[in-house]
């Protein structure tokens, strides 16, 4: 990267609250986002955030935005594929929301500037979803993310979207398009392996409301968990073995939190009604489950490394 480059990334400055709420005002309206464990955010420390990818990844990620800056005052850098970056005007969107180019060298520079980032490790991939694949983490065998929170001493904050996949319906996804003659089209000419990653990157075809593709005004939840620290893994950044014990920790927390998200959503009756208020108990056990194993994994380390020190004679 060059220092030009990272002038220009750095140089991000996030739009006023009062813009983001007047841009936003109509979404809010339509989909009643809805945050839990939002305030046990620490905005002191910079973070990565790490969280699922819901369909096409637009309709939520600005709600989430907007209310870290709301009650926080922060507002993390989203790591995007770098798929969106080839598209014009929707680049210069991406780029207006503070997002950045997913690639090392953009997340390293933001990380030894001290700034908040925001990760999404499904990637172009997880965002454009197949047909019965909601809300399910498809990271393959990345652990790029969680060696670079390891390496920069970030600590981690999962988080959890649901909503925004019901709200669009999958009418044709890559299956079956690239089954289809137009499919089998884009392989013999090449187009598929050369720009759409074999298919992977395909976007599927989608209707909302009625034959549209204006949205359903399903509700959003959004839930952030504890933080996981990882300065115990700070010094074991190449050992592979240990990443993916640390992204195992981080999946867990994500689904554990859409699977309590989706209970208290299935226990929700009628409009109007409060989220804050319901199973907020069962929020903090949940929570204080999560914690404890944090805590455990923490004295596991520890006991791990005093075995494995020397005795001195």
């Amino acid at each position: 990267m060059t220092e030009r480059a990272e002038e220009a990334i750095l140089a991000f400055k996030p739009p006023p609250l009062a813009l983001l709420r007047l841009w936003l005002d109509p979404a809010r309206a339509w989909h009643r986002p809805s945050f839990l464990g939002v305030e046990q955010v620490d905005p002191s420390h910079p973070t990565m955030f790490v969280g699922n990818h819901t369909l096409y990844g637009v309709q939520d990620v600005p709600h989430i935005l907007y209310e870290l800056k709301r009650v926080h005052g922060i507002f993390p850098r989203a790591l995007a594929d770098r798929a969106h970056f080839a598209v014009p005007l929707w680049r210069d969107l991406l780029t207006a929301f503070g997002c950045v180019n997913g690639t090392r060298e953009n997340c390293t520079a933001l990380m030894r500037a001290g700034q908040h980032v925001m990760v999404f490790p499904g990637g172009g991939r997880e965002v454009l979803k197949r047909k019965n694949e909601a809300y399910r983490l498809i990271w393959k065998e990345r652990i790029g993310f969680v060696q670079l929170a390891a390496g920069s001493g970030y600590p981690i904050v999962p988080f959890a979207s649901l909503g925004a996949d019901e709200s669009l319906h999958i009418h044709l996804d890559a299956h079956d398009i690239m089954s289809s003659p137009i499919g089998k089209l884009l392989q013999a000419t090449g187009i598929a392996d050369k720009y759409l990653r074999g298919g992977d990157i395909l976007p599927p075809l989608v209707r909302g409301l009625g034959l549209t593709w204006i949205p359903e005004p399903e509700r959003f939840f959004v839930s952030f968990g504890p933080p996981i620290p990882t300065s115990n893994y700070q010094r074991r950044v190449k050992d592979v073995a240990a990443m993916h014990e640390l992204r195992a920790k981080v999946a867990s927390s994500i689904e554990a939190q859409l699977e309590f998200l989706q209970r208290m959503r299935g226990s929700m009756g009628g409009e109007g009604v409060d989220a804050h208020r319901v199973g907020t108990a069962d929020w903090d056990k949940l929570v204080a489950g999560l914690e404890n194993k944090v805590e455990r994994a923490k004295r596991r380390l520890t006991t791990s490394k005093t075995k494995a020190m020397p005795r001195k004679a």
